[in-house]
């Protein structure tokens, strides 16, 4: 519990800060988040994996099949990198009325 000093002072923050930032208010208030931007994987990985890809389908035209298995599961594994290496988007605001009701 808050002394009445405490309470005060909570409040003439409060205050304060609405009066300097209004529209951060409004969006504390609202209880939701702009959606998250989708995040992509790196274009530089993304063109690393394709090359190898290419060079898999040459290898494998020319006979090599050991070197073209090769190549095709190494771009695999960098396009596997490109995806797991995201960040997470972020965590979505749960307001109440999107809570299951209680049972």
């Amino acid at each position: 519990m808050l002394s009445r000093e405490d309470n005060r002072r909570l409040a003439q923050l409060e205050r304060q800060l609405r009066r300097d930032d209004p529209e951060f208010c409004a969006r504390m208030t609202s209880g939701r988040l702009e959606p998250p931007r989708p995040k992509r994987p790196s274009w530089s990985l993304l063109l690393t994996a394709v090359t190898i890809w290419i060079a898999a389908l040459i290898l494998g035209v020319l006979g090599w099949w050991v070197a073209a298995a090769a190549a095709a599961f190494f771009a695999t594994v960098v396009i596997a990198a490109a995806v797991l290496r995201r960040p997470p988007g972020r965590p979505q605001r749960i307001t109440p009325d999107q809570l299951p009701p209680e049972q």
